[in-house]
């Protein structure tokens, strides 16, 4: 099964809420609502700085991903 780099979750206890789901590494879960991260990968030992070029782009990238996706649900 080919899995999506990125899916939207939601859950009825966070109905406010907006999830995105990495599902390469480093994997992650974010919160579109206040940008709180959840990580499923211990980042210790990684390069400080290459790893946080990466996870900028990774988390413009989960937003750019909400949008296209809600873009397709206004149609």
């Amino acid at each position: 099964m080919e899995i999506p780099k990125f899916l939207l979750a939601d859950n009825s206890k966070y109905p406010e809420d907006i999830f995105i789901l990495h599902t390469e590494y480093p994997r992650f879960l974010i919160n579109l609502k206040d940008d709180q991260i959840e990580w499923f990968e211990d980042l210790t030992g990684e390069n400080e700085e290459d790893i946080a070029t990466e996870l900028a782009d990774l988390m413009d990238k989960a937003g750019l991903f909400y949008d296209k996706e809600i873009g397709q649900y206004e149609e």
